[in-house]
């Protein structure tokens, strides 16, 4: 079973890029697409679905909110749109497909990096506030997925780094969202408390293994990347791990895919 995820920063966009053409000698099985920012009505009716793929997607209610999407090529037994936080799901950031033996979704958290201290709405709330209320909504949902026996993988743009290695040296000085302690602490929590297993760094251990550049960072973007792109594992399907990698030399967008192979037979 071969998983993909990518921030396309718009779907359209990505298309025009090459992203389906680049689907095609991937052979995958499930593509978490996130950021795709249209309307999800919109991606049927201008036919943004490859060939062989079944597309379930999200939207928010402001297209700039991203959304997020799944394109499969096995039917799913149902499809969870959203997960049952009010804000989260008004802005289009959770969607989930349950197979057979394993359940994949598909995961956008706000960004609030180089915005931090911005409004959002009428509540005083900031941009980095908004994050953090999310985060939060999103661990209480990882901690109740953890004890089920069910086993998931969430294909998941966290907007944050974990470790040093996962962040070039400009994030470790300076104060911007994706590499603050108490963002770094939620992750801690995610993987030390919780058990949640970070798929790519079961298999791949070296510095420098980046999925996003940010164009907010563009003024130093040659040494502006950061690990903020996932694929979370539920601890049962630990061992299933057969290989995986950061596409960084394929761009749709400022984000690099993830492509994660699993021994998960997805089919019925």
């Amino acid at each position: 079973m071969r998983v993909v995820s990518i921030s396309v920063n718009g779907l359209e966009q990505a298309v025009e890029k090459g992203f389906f053409e680049w689907l095609v000698e991937q052979d995958a099985d499930v593509v978490c697409v996130q950021d795709h920012r249209m309307r999800a009505y919109e991606i049927e009716d201008r036919n943004l679905i490859p060939e062989g793929y079944e597309a379930y997607f999200i939207d928010g209610e402001r297209n700039e909110d991203g959304g997020v999407g799944i394109y499969t090529r096995h039917f799913p037994k149902a499809i969870m749109y959203g997960f049952a936080n009010e804000q989260a799901d008004r802005e289009g950031r959770f969607i989930q497909a349950d197979f057979d033996k394993v359940s994949v979704a598909c995961v956008l958290a706000p960004s609030a990096l180089g915005k931090e201290d911005e409004p959002i709405g009428e509540d005083d709330l900031t941009a980095l506030d908004h994050k953090d209320a999310f985060m939060e909504a999103f661990g209480q949902h990882m901690q109740k997925t953890l004890r089920k026996r069910r086993q998931f993988i969430f294909c998941a743009n966290l907007q944050t780094a974990h470790h040093v290695t996962d962040a070039s040296s400009r994030y470790h000085k300076l104060d911007v969202s994706g590499f603050l302690p108490h963002e770094r602490a939620w992750l801690d929590r995610l993987f030390d408390e919780m058990g949640s297993v970070d798929a790519f760094r079961e298999i791949n251990k070296q510095s420098n293994q980046f999925t996003c550049w940010p164009e907010w960072a563009e003024g130093w973007r040659r040494n502006a990347g950061i690990r903020i792109d996932y694929q979370l594992l539920t601890p049962g399907i630990r061992k299933t791990i057969l290989d995986g990698w950061i596409d960084s030399t394929t761009r749709f967008s400022d984000h690099a895919p993830l492509v994660m192979d699993y021994d998960i037979e997805i089919g019925f």
